[in-house]
């Protein structure tokens, strides 16, 4: 996977208590059980990881943690 996947894993580690082997690309973000304000914290973390807005919009519960890796990475190289 590319770096933006690593990074967003790590984040999704050091900021809910997820274990690296326990997410994979194909995962929701409701199937890892990130409620509604852990998204929104996600994104803030992503927000500054990545330095790129990234809304609710982009975060959404059913969306895939590659999913989520694909639209920064989107926003990064168009920023």
């Amino acid at each position: 996977m590319n770096d933006v996947y690593g990074r967003l894993v790590k984040l999704l580690v050091s900021g809910f208590g997820l274990e690296p082997e326990e997410i994979a690309p194909d995962d929701t973000f409701s199937g890892l059980e990130l409620d509604s304000l852990a998204l929104v914290e996600l994104s803030i973390a992503a927000q500054e990881e990545f330095g790129v807005p990234v809304s609710d919009d982009d975060l959404g519960p059913n969306d895939t943690v590659a999913h989520a890796a694909e639209v920064i990475a989107g926003k990064a190289v168009a920023a």
